[in-house]
């Protein structure tokens, strides 16, 4: 069986995940936004869920938003920081959990960076029980289009050519496929489309830095970004991504993903023609052609 590509530098991202976390002042507000949305939604599904699994979430807000009396959390993260707790190290592309060890898994903001995100959901289903909820946010495709844009124009004017800078992230519309692809069952995906103004590039760049998310990407990490493209593409994102008080545009996209491992108890679809009314009644429609 061929290996899939390898894109991010998995050990860079620790190393800089770790860095970040060491900030004086963090750089926090898409993990505030992401728990803030997970206690929303798990406050909606009527499930208990005794064992609970925060998988490779770089940030201890998730792991909190699970804390509940009666269950059993385990927080298994890539890095061990300061201010961690106890935590497990583990990578999420190799988990070392034994089959229906969960009954929920939450990952945040960290799937965008594994090097095979089908592999990984394979491995979350197995270590599910069954009726186990899996829940995700990561970072999706029109995160940072911004920036992106800007960079590869800056080096192609400069350089002659581009090379990768931003993660390619997942597409919505993937989502639902990967999860079925998984053996997950009734998977659901949605967006959380927003806008943060800057003052310049620059402020977003330090976000990123501080967020332990800058360039990891195999292809692009190792050589860094030459001076006057830096400066050229800041540059261009002021005349291209400026509002008129001069502060820049930088779009943020969460995807979520959930899907649960399949049980008797699930709703499933009717067989093909088994409908026990026309389509034409439904509609309020007379017409007997329907």
């Amino acid at each position: 069986m061929t290996s899939p590509p390898k894109i991010f530098d998995r050990s860079l991202l620790r190393q800089r995940l770790a860095r970040a976390s060491r900030a004086a002042i963090p750089c926090d507000f898409l993990m505030t936004r992401v728990a803030e949305d997970l206690a929303f939604r798990l406050s909606t599904v009527q499930r208990a869920f005794p064992r609970a699994l925060d998988l490779g979430s770089p940030h201890s807000a998730i792991a909190e938003i699970l804390a509940s009396p009666g269950r059993f959390v385990v927080r298994a993260a890539p890095f061990v920081s300061a201010h961690s707790g106890e935590i497990l190290v583990a990578d999420e592309e190799f988990l070392p959990f034994a089959p229906e060890s969960f009954d929920l898994v939450v990952c945040g903001l960290n799937l965008q960076f594994v090097n095979d995100l089908p592999g990984v959901l394979a491995q979350i289903r197995r270590i599910l029980a069954p009726d186990g909820l899996f829940l995700a946010a990561m970072a999706g495709g029109q995160t940072l289009r911004e920036l992106r844009i800007c960079l590869a124009q800056a080096q192609e004017e400069i350089e002659g050519g581009a090379s990768p800078r931003v993660a390619p992230f997942t597409d919505l519309r993937d989502l639902g496929g990967l999860l079925q692809r998984a053996g997950l069952a009734l998977p659901v995906s949605d967006c959380d489309s927003f806008v943060v103004r800057y003052a310049s590039a620059f402020d977003l760049m330090r976000d990123l830095r501080a967020m332990g998310a800058t360039n990891m990407l195999i292809a692009g990490a190792r050589r860094p970004l030459r001076r006057d493209v830096l400066l050229r593409a800041c540059e261009l994102y002021q005349e291209l991504f400026a509002d008129g008080d001069g502060k820049i545009r930088a779009t943020f996209e969460i995807i979520w993903a959930s899907g649960w491992t399949p049980h008797e108890s699930q709703q499933k679809p009717l067989a093909p023609g088994s409908a026990q009314a026309k389509l034409s009644t439904a509609l309020g429609d007379k017409s007997e052609n329907l």
